[in-house]
């Protein structure tokens, strides 16, 4: 383990400039106040980098927060990151520093139940990724982290039941989009005093966009602290930005979190190896390698996730007892370059090319067999782009987004034809990225109105993303009416929360009023339920 570690460290620095790891960090901490001393420091046998022995921090080192997350029978990732001045660059000195780590079954650590060691790494920001093993499947937890004498806040985590073992519900919530210069994260403040096993995040944890350079609907709130990013510095202080805030701090230490990403973790609509614009094939491979090792740092992630240069395997499997089986997609590093454009376009036979992939061959073929070999009453694919047709006619020209799975119908349509063979999986999709609600049917064939339904789509809107929103405008009508399968639009802020039965789905759209200011109460806007063995969405 500890050789492929370096292995793929050492693969991350040919890929990002030695330069952004800050080397001269030592004097430079203690020019910035980040250590009051390192004391002494010796030489880690494992890794051959130095390790500081006895830190001793000038503030509180652990103002990050605290999160969990890829959640196992026996286990979870713990995460944090060491950081006394979170926006320089992520790296407080070129020294590995200890950290200590608690597990427990109540907060006040009375029972502990696993402890240990572990280094925060200067090649990763100081972030801190604990793979705890050896706990008891379907229990709660509680862990906290130490570093020299000061303490960070404590979280709660939740291991999965074991795979195949009957269950009698869990419960969930997944959000997407969280513009930070668009709003307030009240969102996560309700979120966190939820009863939930898990939290799925599909996509834009951060923007990558300038200050000023994204405009809410109801104006910007609050401002990023530099403009376009697109280093590893850069990245790391975007995320050190957003995971200040203590909405979203509170909601990482409430529950476990599964994450993957959309776009804007990188470059708004990029597409594989396609950047959005005006940036060379070089530059842009140089551009993911660094976004792609922020991005790992700042999540709870395991060891076998960490990114190979401008690659990163996201795409996962979590399974809840015989309930409900999660797979998590990655729409974004895999696909083809969008045709027309990234948004709506008329429909040309490009975008049904057989040969154009959404998910690149060998996700398509991961997924495919894992539905086929499920024996979960549920089968999930959690993911980040519209998935239902969504025809928008102006006038007699039929316009889909080149950007979602419309764009992409050969994929599409596979997709479709496997959940119509599969008659007892009951596939349920999650969907992000749109910054709106929706409810959808899935038909056999999106073509023809008759057509079977075989599965539903739940669409998530934004946490903040174009801030304050609306309920529904008129040309939304037309649109539901000119698509049969589409039962639900709504386009407020917020966040959707399931609850799961072997014989029900159920799902409630959580909306906030308003996101341009603190404080929004929250309520269900409305609740939809799916029956185990019939496919479609009735209104709860």
């Amino acid at each position: 383990m500890d050789d492929e570690r370096d292995r793929l460290l050492a693969s991350i620095e040919r890929w990002i400039p030695s330069a952004e790891v800050d080397r001269r960090g030592f004097l430079k901490a203690i020019g910035k106040g980040a250590l009051l001393a390192l004391v002494w420091t010796i030489t880690n046998p494992l890794s051959g980098t130095r390790i500081e022995a006895a830190p001793r921090y000038l503030s509180h080192p652990f103002r990050l927060g605290v999160a969990s997350g890829d959640p196992l029978s026996d286990g979870c990732i713990l995460w944090t990151r060491l950081a006394t001045d979170s926006l320089k660059g992520g790296v407080m000195a070129t020294y590995d520093l200890p950290v200590r780590w608690e597990v427990a079954h109540d907060e006040h650590f009375r029972s502990v139940v696993r402890s240990g060691a572990a280094t925060a790494q200067a090649k990763l920001g100081h972030s801190v990724h604990v793979d705890v093993r050896g706990l008891k499947p379907g229990r709660e937890y509680f862990y906290r982290f130490k570093s020299g004498s000061d303490i960070s806040a404590v979280g709660r985590t939740k291991t999965t039941p074991l795979k195949g073992s009957s269950i009698s519900d869990m419960s969930l919530a997944f959000a997407s989009c969280q513009q930070y210069e668009h709003g307030y994260y009240t969102a996560y403040r309700h979120m966190a005093q939820e009863d939930l096993d898990v939290v799925f995040h599909l996509g834009d944890y951060i923007y990558e966009y300038g200050a000023g350079k994204y405009v809410a609907n109801s104006g910007n709130v609050r401002r990023h602290e530099s403009q376009e990013v697109k280093s590893l510095s850069e990245y790391r202080n975007r995320y050190a930005q957003y995971r200040k805030d203590p909405d979203l701090q509170a909601a990482h230490a409430a529950f476990p979190w599964i994450a993957v990403w959309d776009d804007h973790e990188v470059d708004n609509n990029y597409a594989g190896s396609h950047p959005e614009k005006n940036q060379s094939p070089t530059a842009f491979l140089r551009r993911k390698a660094a976004a792609y090792q922020a991005y790992y740092e700042y999540m709870p992630m395991r060891l076998s996730l960490l990114p190979h240069g401008p690659q990163m395997r996201i795409y996962r499997r979590f399974t809840y007892g015989n309930l409900a089986e999660f797979n998590m997609l990655d729409t974004r590093q895999y696909r083809d370059d969008q045709v027309n454009g990234t948004k709506w376009n008329r429909i040309s036979e490009e975008a049904s090319d057989s040969h154009r992939t959404m998910l690149g061959k060998a996700q398509e073929n991961w997924l495919v067999k894992g539905l086929y070999q499920s024996k979960a009453h549920w089968n999930v694919l959690a993911q980040q782009v519209f998935f239902s047709r969504l025809d928008h006619r102006d006038g007699q020209s039929h316009m889909r987004n080149m950007d979602a799975w419309d764009g992409y119908t050969a994929s599409q349509k596979r997709l479709l034809k496997h959940f119509a063979e599969l008659k007892d999986a009951n596939p349920i999709i999650l969907t992000g990225d749109v910054h709106s609600n929706w409810a959808c049917d899935l038909k056999a064939d999106f073509n023809n109105p008759g057509s079977p339904v075989v599965g539903s789509e739940f669409v998530g809107t934004s946490i903040t993303s174009e801030g304050d929103g609306f309920d529904i405008k008129p040309h939304f009508s037309r649109e539901l009416s000119q698509n049969d399968h589409v039962h639900f639009f709504n386009g407020q802020r917020g966040y959707v929360r399931c609850h799961i039965t072997p014989k029900n789905w159920r799902t409630d759209y959580r909306i906030l009023p308003y996101v341009s200011k603190p404080g929004a109460p929250i309520v269900t806007r409305e609740t939809f339920v799916v029956e185990n063995g019939r496919p479609g969405i009735q209104r709860g």
